[in-house]
């Protein structure tokens, strides 16, 4: 392109922030001259894929007429897109996939029409038999179950509004139907006038080889040339275009999507006046079946607070692990777990000796003998941990030391550092967040974090610890009972650490903060955006999969 093209859309100063090979789009809607941020690529009336220019990534966004969801507060969308994708390319399998989860789809339907009726009704009665039967006569209902049930295996599982959510005859209020559809149509069209190619949230620049071949064809993504042909065939309210490659929905009575130029006041007052009567996924754990699996095949997964005491590691992954502490509560072994782990609170309390310990294992533990807080945590450990010592003491050695075999394919990292794939994780010892002694403990990490950054600042970082480096650097809601506005970062030398290397994120346990309140957040400190995340284990899911916030060069 030339040069004077490029300068019509963006200042010389700027261009260079996105791929060169998305200019020529950009140059075909002439707002994008004015838009420093969000650059639209491609649009209809309801969609537009846009590139954020800051973040340097690829979204799908409403124009902003069409509602989602009459339901407030529903937090599902993201899931149903990424239903609706599977449902174009795996229609069979999007079946199978909610067969699978009967019995909780009708524990769902059950507790729909409670709320909508009042009546209790068992989950193999008549009136459930139905609603579940009728999931499956309309596929925009089946494509929002599947979203729901992806919704429930990773974040719990869900109580506001299920009527809404999961009975037919109330599903064709919210208008979800009409979303979805619009939805499907706006993914065809992009994927036949752009190289995209997505899964419903991540969104790709499809690459090409010399010979015209994309380089990568995965199978849950849809682009150009992947057969959708079973699932057009199946939604009742479609007929094919006349075209081998369909690239729209050819309806003949488009389910009524909501908009807001039209009901805007009507859903304001719904908002304004909605009562959730939501409960909290994890007292709701114990009455859903367990579906998936333990397996996850997450390249790289974070996990912590396992609190395990039986003996056995609750899940299974074969790649890498990151380990943020409280993963034992007791004596126990594994060899097949991979990756890093760095010690939580719970971990000084497996590493001391049992009671058939023997003599020599327990003269190991002598020298910390005369230290009030070992005695504390040797007696009554829930009184101790604020007495703990700063983290380079040498009983933290020694835990590592006693550990460590226990776990023969973990490296234990205790203030130590190691490069995997590219990245640089720092693994630090803060077991607990301690407010009471804050100004030792920053210095203790200003300290540690200077020794282990050394000299290279260029290296892609990633520091990992049990608990919270500070309120700046934490998952933890300020509306949490456990948060304490005082452990902030008051050594600025930190920030300033933050600032001068390339430290792209952090990871902390420690505070049992559930899936459903997100695995992760991005924040800005030392100058610069970064992520936060927290990914504690449950039943309802096995981990977090970090690679979606490295740099995509690894």
């Amino acid at each position: 392109m030339l040069e004077e093209e490029k300068n019509a859309i963006v200042p010389q100063k700027d261009w260079q922030n996105w791929p060169l090979e998305l200019t020529p789009y950009f140059a075909r809607y002439p707002e994008n001259k004015r838009r420093p941020v969000n650059k639209t690529l491609f649009r209809d009336d309801d969609f537009e894929l846009v590139y954020h220019v800051k973040e340097k990534k690829l979204q799908i966004r409403s124009r902003g007429d069409l509602v989602y969801s009459a339901i407030p507060y529903d937090t599902a969308r993201h899931y149903i897109q990424r239903a609706a994708v599977q449902y174009l390319l795996h229609p069979n399998e999007v079946r199978q996939y909610i067969e699978r989860h009967e019995p909780n789809v009708r524990k769902y339907l059950a507790l729909s029409l409670f709320q909508v009726s009042q009546q209790v009704l068992a989950e193999n009665s008549l009136e459930v038999s139905q609603a579940y039967h009728a999931i499956f006569q309309d596929p925009l209902l089946e494509i929002q179950i599947l979203g729901r049930l992806l919704q429930h295996d990773e974040t719990g599982p869900l109580s506001a509004n299920l009527a809404g959510k999961f009975l037919y005859t109330e599903n064709v209020k919210t208008g979800i139907s009409g979303y979805v559809f619009s939805y499907l149509n706006f993914l065809l069209k992009l994927t036949q006038s752009l190289p995209i190619t997505t899964n419903g949230k991540k969104i790709e620049w499809l690459d090409y080889t010399a010979d015209g071949v994309k380089t990568a064809q995965l199978p849950q993504f849809i682009y150009a040339d992947s057969d959708v042909t079973q699932a057009l065939a199946l939604l009742p309210r479609v007929q094919q275009p006349p075209s081998s490659k369909p690239s729209f929905l050819a309806q003949t009575s488009q389910p009524a999507p909501l908009r807001r130029s039209v009901f805007g006041r009507e859903l304001s007052e719904v908002r304004k006046n909605y009562l959730a009567h939501s409960v909290k996924p994890a007292k709701l754990e114990n009455y859903f079946e367990k579906v998936l699996p333990n397996e996850n095949f997450n390249v790289i997964n974070v996990v912590s607070d396992l609190h395990v005491t039986n003996g056995e590691i609750p899940f299974i992954n074969h790649r890498f692990n990151l380990i943020a502490g409280d993963l034992t509560d007791a004596p126990m072994q594994n060899a097949t777990l991979t990756g890093l782990y760095v010690l939580g609170n719970h971990e000084l309390i497996a590493a001391l000796p049992t009671e058939t310990a023997t003599k020599e294992e327990r003269e190991k533990w002598a020298p910390f003998q005369k230290y009030q807080w070992f005695q504390q945590l040797l007696a009554e450990p829930e009184e101790a941990w604020y007495l703990l010592p700063i983290g380079d003491h040498p009983f933290y050695q020694m835990v590592q030391e006693t550990l460590q075999p226990r776990f023969p394919q973990l490296r234990i990292l205790h203030n130590q550092s190691f490069v995997h794939d590219g990245v640089r994780y720092l693994g630090l010892t803060i077991p607990v967040a301690s407010v009471q002694r804050k100004k030792d403990w920053q210095r203790y990490l200003f300290q540690t974090l200077t020794h282990l950054l050394g000299e290279d600042k260029q290296t892609p970082t990633v520091i990992i610890s049990h608990a919270p480096l500070c309120n700046e650097l934490s998952r933890l809601s300020p509306r949490s009972p456990a948060y304490n506005p005082m452990y902030t970062c008051a050594d600025k030398r930190i920030e300033s650490l933050f600032q001068a290397y390339s430290i792209i994120g952090v990871i902390h346990g420690h505070h049992h903060i559930p899936a459903s309140f997100g695995r992760y957040k991005q924040v800005e400190f030392g100058g610069k955006e970064l992520f936060v995340v927290c990914s504690i284990y449950s039943d309802m899911n096995t981990g977090f999969d970090l690679t979606e916030l490295l740099p995509k060069t690894n």
